[in-house]
This record gives structure tokens, C-alpha cells and sequence, in this order.
């Protein structure tokens, strides 16, 4: 289940700003979404949103910069602006205003998926062949879209490995010319995942 039973906030509430007292906010939602700065792309968490703004928590220090955008699981996107950062939490208030129900429902046009975030990482790939060199073009807790010029077949069982994880098992769900659909046979958990994008693109965020 990807959100808490919602509550609605009164009005006489601290908010992130003056102008979201307006708005009802909506807390306990609790789903993770992606996070798009100037540094990069890092997975985070939505903690309570309304119509003008929106509360997100990270499993690092928040990234720099005022401008933003936040994507969801389903693909759609919201631009933000930063009023307020502390530690791992942030508020946002959108560019325009979002009608709630977009973001507390988050209906799906496809099958429901992972949140994917578009990483360029190095691998070592082992298959019986043996062991070549590939690279991701994104990642997610459950599995990876592969670059890579060798040939596998589909439902292959291959071993990944990176600077940043020790060695994965992986199967090959799907292939088109030189790219792969891998899924791990142990996923990442949210916290692993996030911290793991944030050592790839900003490690400095991970500082304590």
C-alpha cells in the first residue's frame, strides 16, 4: 500500500508558509517519490501536501537550490520552489496550484512500477561467457535498465557488481539490441536505495 490513512489538517495548523494556511493539508501520506535538482535525482518521501505546497523527507541532506521538480511513481511532474529546509526535511510550494487528489491517489495510465531514477553507473556483468563491462541507464530497488554489447538471452541469470554494492543476482527480463531489462533477486530497501543514488551523484550530501 503506498500511502497511511490521510488526514486532513485544520486550517489554524503551522504550515510551511503564510500562504498554504489557506489550503487544507493533507499528513500521514507517506510514498516515496523522486526529486529532480540541479544536483541530480534522489528518491525521497512525501509527508504532507495541499493544493499550494508540499512537505518531503530525505535519507540525506537536502540538495542545493531553490528550484526543483518532483516526479512521482506514475510519471507526473510538479515544479517546486524551496521555502524552508532543516536537516532532511523541506517544504515546497508548487508553481501552480496542484489539485490534491493528483498526489494523493496518483493514478496510473500503465502497470504500476518501481520509481526509477535515471543513473549512468558502471557494472561488471558475469554470465557461464564470462565477465564484460555494462552500464546502467537507470535504476530502481528491484532491478536496472542495462547498456551492455554482449549478447544475453532472455531469463538468463547473470551477477552484477559495482564500486558502490557488492555483487547482485540478476535475471534478464526483457532485451532490446544493446540494452536490458535486469531484475535483482534481493532488492534494494528504501533507505539503501536512496543513499545509494546520493553516493553516486552528490556523495557530500551523505556528510554528517
Amino acid at each position: 500500500m503506498d500511502y497511511t490513512t490521510l488526514h486532513q489538517t485544520p486550517d489554524s495548523e503551522p504550515e510551511t508558509s503564510a500562504d498554504q494556511r489557506e489550503a487544507p493539508r493533507y499528513t500521514s501520506l507517506i510514498r516515496a517519490a523522486k526529486l529532480v535538482s540541479s544536483q541530480g535525482e534522489f528518491v525521497c518521501v512525501i509527508r504532507d501536501v495541499s493544493s499550494l505546497g508540499i512537505g518531503l523527507r530525505m535519507f540525506h541532506e537536502i540538495p542545493v537550490g531553490d528550484e526543483a521538480a518532483l516526479e512521482l511513481g506514475n510519471g507526473k511532474v510538479f515544479e517546486l520552489r524551496r521555502v524552508r529546509a532543516k536537516g532532511r526535511e523541506a517544504s515546497f510550494t508548487f508553481a501552480n496550484p496542484v489539485p490534491v487528489d493528483l498526489l494523493i491517489r496518483e493514478e496510473w495510465e500503465y502497470p504500476k512500477r518501481q520509481l526509477r531514477l535515471n543513473i549512468a553507473m558502471p557494472l561488471t556483468v558475469t554470465s557461464i561467457s564470462g565477465r564484460v563491462d555494462g552500464i546502467t541507464e537507470n535504476l530502481s530497488q528491484q532491478g536496472c535498465r542495462l547498456e551492455c554489447d554482449a549478447p544475453f538471452a532472455i531469463d538468463q541469470n547473470l551477477r552484477i557488481a559495482s564500486a558502490y554494492f557488492p555483487e547482485i543476482r540478476a535475471k534478464v527480463r526483457w532485451r532490446k539490441d544493446a540494452s536490458y531489462g535486469l531484475v535483482f533477486e534481493n532488492t534494494f530497501g528504501l533507505q539503501e536505495f536512496a543513499q545509494l543514488v546520493a553516493a553516486l551523484q552528490c556523495p557530500q550530501l551523505l556528510a554528517e
